[in-house]
């Protein structure tokens, strides 16, 4: 959990890491090396954990600041695992320039479809990265949940407005999107990717402060609530984030 920050993202990574971890493990045989691509990878999380499973990981990230944080943070790893990890700077929608069509075997694109206003167009070119029977990894604001973080914070004109609307204000005061699972698995299967398997992630504990999450046994049992939640009707319909899982046909 260390470097992680505060509880709602410990529990965001916790939750994908074991969700990912479970996909990865009923698709490809037990000890099997993946091309791994993590589109708009942060500080690398993800990225890194893989690696530290043995599996080959690129990661893709726009942003100079979250590259440099990617680059120390690998920098703390053992040589061979430093030796399976390549980062590369540039954008979501250029993967076509940088890699070859079915290079990878697992894609991510996580927390980046709310930054982009067309996502349709990066989610194809995201699944033409995948050899067949690839899996494609996404994690999106789950919009058929926007009115419940204003709502149970009394902001009762924003949540009347998140009803009707697509998209909200994040915590650094960015107005972004939010995709719904209807028309994310519509997408899915427009490009021969259909959605396999979906999560929710964060449904007890989005509207937590970012204070440092509690210790030993009682983090153990939250992560277990919000496990359980994020994967039985009618829980996860309601988390803050979906983690939609396709494979490529």
């Amino acid at each position: 959990m260390e470097g992680l920050g505060g509880l709602r993202n410990v529990v965001r990574q916790e939750l994908v890491s074991r969700q990912l971890e479970e996909q990865i493990s009923g698709r490809f045989p037990v000890g099997q090396r993946l091309r791994v691509l993590d589109v708009g990878m942060g500080q690398g999380t993800q990225a890194l954990r893989l690696a530290r499973a043995g599996h080959a990981v690129t990661g893709l990230e726009s942003d100079p600041e979250m590259m440099a944080a990617a680059r120390e943070e690998l920098a703390r790893e053992p040589e061979g695992i430093r030796e399976r990890v390549r980062l590369i700077q540039g954008e979501g929608m250029d993967t076509g320039v940088h890699f070859k069509p079915g290079a990878f075997d697992v894609v991510l694109c996580h927390g980046v479809l709310m930054y982009v206003s067309e996502p349709d167009a990066l989610v194809a070119g995201l699944a033409r990265m995948l050899a067949p029977g690839g899996l494609l990894s996404l994690l999106v604001r789950n919009g058929d949940a926007l009115a419940l973080r204003p709502g149970r914070a009394g902001d009762w004109t924003t949540a009347l407005a998140a009803f009707d609307g697509s998209s909200y204000t994040d915590r650094l005061g960015l107005t972004v999107r939010a995709d719904r699972l209807a028309d994310l698995t519509r997408t899915l299967d427009g490009i021969a990717a259909p959605l396999r398997a979906w999560y929710g992630v964060r449904v007890f504990t989005d509207t937590e402060d970012d204070s440092e999450p509690p210790a030993g046994g009682e983090l153990d049992r939250l992560l277990a609530a919000e496990e359980r939640a994020g994967r039985t009707d009618p829980y996860r319909a309601v988390a803050a984030l979906l983690h939609l899982c396709g494979v490529r046909g």
